[in-house]
């Protein structure tokens, strides 16, 4: 361990005091922001002596969902080792509202980590688990807003009576939110519930929204920039006194001011080939008139300036680092959000930024939308009309790219704007297999169980199953030690024989890297006929007979469909998946096919039947759908499919 990193260095101090602290950073998503400083505190048992004396925890983790729960949990497991026992817990709750009451806080646990959702169904059947909390932490501030804001402000508001009452005046009682980005909500958190907090915000671009900074986007064509900085200039309100215009080049930097001079607005060029100029340029900037500064980026540091009142982007920055740089020109005309009196109404700011966007800047066109969103600023009409255009042409150059996993088990995509995947129907890739019913029941056999809803397997035919016949073929073959010769040369997409688990199967090839030294190395391999994916050593791939390579791959993805994770979670808990998993992997189970797309058949209902020979009927023993919602962590999604069909 090296020490704190930039941000850790200024939070750290503050919240191991005891301290509100609001932290947004690039690395505002890493638990050890506040874990090592709040293991710090808890140390000082001291502290706690005017608290009831009863079981209950000192410090609550809330993270915005079980996954990154149980990371915080994990680590604060390794770290709270060489403290005194803290006994911490993990507590995940569903809807069962048996759950929740039957859940025991440990005997000395003083830390839980948990989820917005979960906290309150707690809170339900165990009212006095704030009696003795202290600390309040909140992790990804900004996605637990933008996901469950109501249950957030609930647990603010629940805490902050538990804190107010006289027997808790001499007790600690802090509030830690951090996170990447702003939110619109961070302010109501800063002046409703924090005391007196440390604010730490490491990204410039968003201490500028902190700031109040207007943010203005000037659409137009590369050729009329100049045209439109003018009017800008001309349109610039009378308070405005320094502006800076940032240019990527030289000769840009010496076109926009040889433009001003042409147009009769007084200016300074400022770039690296005329350096001399610096101490003139910083004479003329504090002389307290109207300046005008055209500067390229690598000047800014030299420079020095904070008092700027209007930047504009006549390049668009080459990254969001520099554009936060630029920002940072008017630093001392940035507002403080949590002073008393202060009116954060855009139109009485004194900081303006005014970000030029042309066509050759398309591919950031997202990027601003969103930015501009977080700053509650006024986007005009014709930005949501480029970005949507920007985001049809980002779709089209993924038409080979596999549709969205989220968007095929969920029936939509949260990240759609940066999702790597296809959301849209391919009609080449996503015209159904020949060997795949479109509609109608099936018997399908899960083999490879990925999630509670997401499963491969196949399809068996009731008449003639082809499979069955060619797996006892060539486990009859392969029982001759002379017919089991290991491959020479392993090529990428061939089919091979592979022993396993008392069983022979057909794989096929899709990745491998050898050295040359290396006899043998591993390959990558897909399971054709159950869908999975692993990885096994080269000597271990057998030559397969042509006449066993002729039947079609039969490995099927399958999807119950119409159901989701609770809390606006996007992955299933693993206790539905483990539970789903040992219910249901290899048996058969009856299905109604209702979409198909490529080798996708999204299934409802799914049932597991058993046939009783001696009454000559047959019972549902489970519907799998059914099985996912009695556990509590899954509920309806009634537009899946709907949503799939608009595609």
């Amino acid at each position: 361990f090296l020490g704190p990193n930039f941000t850790e260095s200024y939070c750290w101090p503050p919240i191991a005091r005891g301290c509100d602290v609001l932290a947004i950073s690039h690395q505002g998503n890493d638990p050890l922001l506040y874990i090592p400083p709040l293991l710090t505190f808890l140390q000082s048992e001291s502290c706690y002596k005017s608290l009831p004396n009863r079981s209950g925890p000192l410090a609550l983790i809330v993270c915005p969902g079980w996954k990154k729960a149980q990371l915080v949990f994990e680590l604060l497991k390794i770290y709270s080792r060489f403290s005194r026992p803290l006994h911490p817990m993990l507590i995940i709750v569903g809807q069962k509202k048996e759950e929740a009451r039957d859940i025991r806080i440990h005997r000395g646990c003083e830390v839980i980590v948990t989820t917005p959702y979960s906290l309150l169904r707690l809170f339900e059947h165990h009212s006095l688990l704030f009696l003795r909390l202290c600390h309040l932490i909140f992790d990804e501030i900004e996605v637990l807003f933008s996901e469950a804001s109501e249950q957030v402000f609930t647990i603010l508001d629940y805490y902050k009576k538990t804190i107010t009452i006289e027997e808790r005046l001499y007790s600690p009682h802090q509030i830690v939110a951090v996170g990447t980005c702003w939110n619109k909500h961070i302010t109501e958190l800063l002046k409703e519930f924090m005391n007196d907090p440390y604010i730490v915000i490491t990204s410039m671009e968003e201490a500028s929204i902190y700031g109040n900074v207007q943010q203005v986007v000037q659409l137009c064509l590369n050729s009329e920039r100049i045209a439109v900085l003018l009017r800008i200039l001309d349109l610039t309100p009378k308070h405005i006194e320094k502006t800076l215009i940032f240019t990527s080049t030289t000769s840009e930097t010496e076109m926009v001011h040889q433009a001003l001079r042409s147009n009769s607005v007084f200016s300074v060029e400022i770039h690296k080939e005329k350096e001399f100029s610096f101490e003139y340029a910083l004479q003329h900037w504090s002389s307290g008139t109207r300046v005008v500064l055209v500067l390229t980026d690598d000047c800014m540091q030299s420079l020095g300036i904070t008092d700027a009142t209007c930047v504009i982007h006549f390049s668009f920055p080459s990254s969001p680092r520099i554009f936060g740089q630029r920002l940072q020109n008017m630093s001392d005309n940035f507002h403080n959000v949590i002073e008393k009196g202060s009116c954060v109404d855009q139109e009485h700011t004194k900081a303006r930024s005014v970000l030029f966007l042309t066509e050759n800047d398309a591919c950031c066109a997202l990027g601003v939308l969103r930015y501009l969103e977080r700053a509650e600023t006024e986007i005009p009409r014709e930005l949501y009309d480029f970005t949507a255009r920007v985001l049809e042409a980002e779709e089209e150059k993924k038409f080979a790219r596999p549709l969205c996993t989220y968007l095929k088990t969920l029936g939509i995509c949260k990240n759609r704007r940066v999702c790597a995947d296809r959301h849209h129907i391919n009609v080449q890739t996503d015209m159904p297999d020949k060997i795949i019913p479109t509609l109608g029941c099936v018997t399908v056999v899960p083999l490879h169980i990925i999630n509670a809803t997401n499963y491969f397997g196949r399809i068996i035919d009731k008449q003639k199953d082809q499979y069955a016949i060619l797996a006892e073929e060539i486990n009859d073959y392969f029982k001759k030690p002379s017919n089991k010769v290991s491959v020479e040369k392993v090529e990428r997409l061939a089919l091979y024989g592979l022993y396993e688990e008392a069983l022979f199967h057909r794989v096929q090839v899709v990745e491998f890297s050898p050295k040359e030294e290396e006899k043998f190395f591993n390959v990558t391999i897909k399971y054709i006929d159950e869908g999975r994916i692993s990885q096994v050593e080269s000597h271990q791939l057998l030559q397969l007979p042509a006449r066993f390579q002729c039947l079609p791959p039969q490995a099927v993805e399958f999807i119950v469909c119409s159901v989701k994770p609770i809390d606006n979670e996007i992955e299933w808990n693993p206790r539905v998946t483990s539970h789903i998993y040992h219910k249901i992997k290899g048996n058969p189970h009856e299905a109604k096919i209702v979409l198909t797309l490529g080798n996708t058949v999204w299934v409802e209902p799914m049932v597991r039947v058993t046939r009783l020979s001696n009454l000559k009927t047959s019972v549902n023993e489970y519907n799998v759908r059914s099985e996912i919602l009695s556990m509590g962590l899954g509920t309806d999604n009634p537009e899946h499919i709907e949503q799939l069909q608009k595609l």
